[in-house]
């Protein structure tokens, strides 16, 4: 009796759970799985110690910058899919520097093109011409629709979706844009209208001036929605009344939208609609089969545009398709990129039709670094490598591999709730009540997500809640990483399931 007393959701009851796996540490259950063998060797860091580097940390950088863990890492190399400390510890690196390294670290291909054109120049500007940004933009748009080929290259997705609102606007005539609850578009002042996490916003005058959000189509944690709803290889255990192959949530989803154009916007007009093709910070949410289509054709017929956010979705990380929007059965409007397109060097981009970036010659539009010769030379070799080394299959194959485990992993532990996501772009959602799908409290996620790190297995966290495992890795991750990754898993929720049962 005494778990309903003390339940996983109990903010309070950390100091019990750390006093239960202090004192398990003797006799765990499990054995921590050894690391998969590399070749790599990290030097270890010498010139600042570890209490120094906090320090400075503290001192001068703004006190927002917060980092993972209770003592965060201090990484200090990179390999493909590892990350090294400064004491030459490795960790597999399951959440690619939030979605962004796509290719690997320090992808000897990538870093080649990039000394090379340091060698020969650096910086002008678009004030004159370099060859690279010229070879980056058609190859770039060759992976795109035939129909999306103007590109303006800009260095961040915050960035590219500040831009893509100022087009749609200017296009459109109109004001209106609308995006989902719990989307992350940005975190400019800009942007932060079009977020709809309220952690990432502050209360500032005209943020959210002419943003109207949408109900989220969540399958999961939405009013409607079941096991037949996600385009994913792993489905939400959650009933629902759908015919086997069909989604019904879908349609009631899209009657809500419908009631945004008929009480909200002005005149029933919208200047465009964004989405993620998945929901990245939100917790890798999908949407229900067929609700974008529909979406993208309400919008449209209203006067607006469909921008595709494809900050996180894009290059190949789905497996299925090089872009998340092919998933949902669309060619968007405009299509804004970042993260992955550089494998973490800063490039972001917004690709639209000529007829839709014709409207930027209504006034001087700038951008000084946009597509600067650097950028464009590690663009043009990541678009090479992910061709090359066929990351978008290993995506789709390592991907469902790891779905599949997390799955087993699902039907194992009542701690998760739902498993979701396709190629390598993956969440798990952890649960006080898989009934109730009552989030787990935080000091009880961390429990589990330090233990992880501990045992060498770097996860992401996302979701409202913070109570979403984010594992988005580099597109290099093998099947041997993901056997790693899954018993480390496996280890630290066993390890926690024992110390809950031990306060009953």
């Amino acid at each position: 009796m005494l778990l309903k007393k003390l339940p996983l959701s109990a903010p309070n009851s950390a100091a019990t759970l750390r006093r239960c796996l202090s004192a398990q540490a003797s006799t765990n259950v499990k054995e921590s799985p050894e690391l998969p063998k590399t070749n790599h060797k990290a030097k270890v860091y010498s010139k600042h110690s570890y209490d120094k580097i906090t320090a400075m940390r503290k001192q001068h950088l703004t006190p927002n910058v917060t980092s993972y863990y209770k003592k965060p890492l201090l990484i200090h190399k990179g390999n493909m899919q590892w990350l090294f400390d400064h004491e030459g510890r490795r960790y597999l690196d399951m959440f690619g520097g939030i979605v962004t390294v796509s290719v690997g670290h320090c992808h000897p291909k990538v870093n080649a093109a990039l000394q090379e054109q340091m060698n020969s120049l650096w910086h002008t500007t678009n004030i004159y011409m370099h060859p690279k940004v010229h070879e980056y933009a058609e190859k770039l748009l060759s992976k795109l629709p035939v129909d999306l080929n103007n590109v303006y290259f800009v260095n961040s997705g915050s960035e590219a979706n500040d831009l893509a609102m100022m087009m749609a606007r200017l296009y459109t005539g109109n004001n209106e844009i609308i995006s989902f609850r719990n989307a992350y578009h940005g975190a400019s002042p800009y942007t932060m209208g079009l977020t709809a996490h309220s952690t990432w916003r502050y209360p500032l005058a005209g943020a959210s001036n002419g943003i109207v959000h949408a109900m989220n189509p969540d399958p999961y944690t939405g009013i409607w929605g079941g096991k037949n709803c996600r385009d994913s290889p792993v489905q939400t255990t959650r009933h629902c009344d759908c015919p086997a192959d069909q989604c019904l949530a879908s349609g009631r989803y899209y009657e809500q939208l419908e009631q945004i154009f008929k009480y909200s916007l002005p005149r029933g007009k919208v200047a465009a609609m964004f989405a993620e093709s998945i929901q990245g910070v939100g917790g890798t949410v999908q949407y229900p089969k067929g609700y974008i289509k529909k979406a993208v054709e309400l919008v449209r017929a209203n006067g607006g545009l469909f921008v595709a956010d494809e900050v996180q979705t894009g290059f190949a990380r789905t497996g299925e398709h090089y872009w998340g929007f092919e998933g949902h059965d669309i060619v968007p409007d405009i299509v804004t990129m970042a993260k992955g397109i550089g494998n973490g060097f800063p490039i972001g981009a917004v690709v639209t039709s000529r007829k839709v970036a014709e409207t930027l010659s209504q006034a001087l539009h700038f951008n000084t670094y946009g597509g600067n010769p650097l950028a464009s030379a590690v663009g043009i070799a990541v678009l090479d490598v992910i061709d090359e080394e066929g990351m978008q299959q290993n995506a789709r194959d390592v991907g469902t591999y790891l779905l599949k485990g997390l799955d087993n992993l699902r039907d194992k532990y009542d701690v998760i709730g739902d498993v979701r996501g396709k190629g390598l772009m993956i969440g798990v959602e952890l649960v006080a009540d898989k009934e109730t799908r009552q989030h787990l409290s935080a000091p009880h996620f961390v429990e589990i997500w330090e233990m992880c790190k501990d045992m060498g297995v770097l996860f992401g966290r996302g979701g409202l809640n913070a109570n979403v495992l984010r594992i988005k890795p580099p597109m290099c991750l093998t099947k041997e990483d993901v056997d790693f990754a899954l018993q480390v898993l496996d280890v630290a929720l066993e390890r926690h399931s024992e110390s809950a049962h031990k306060l009953i």
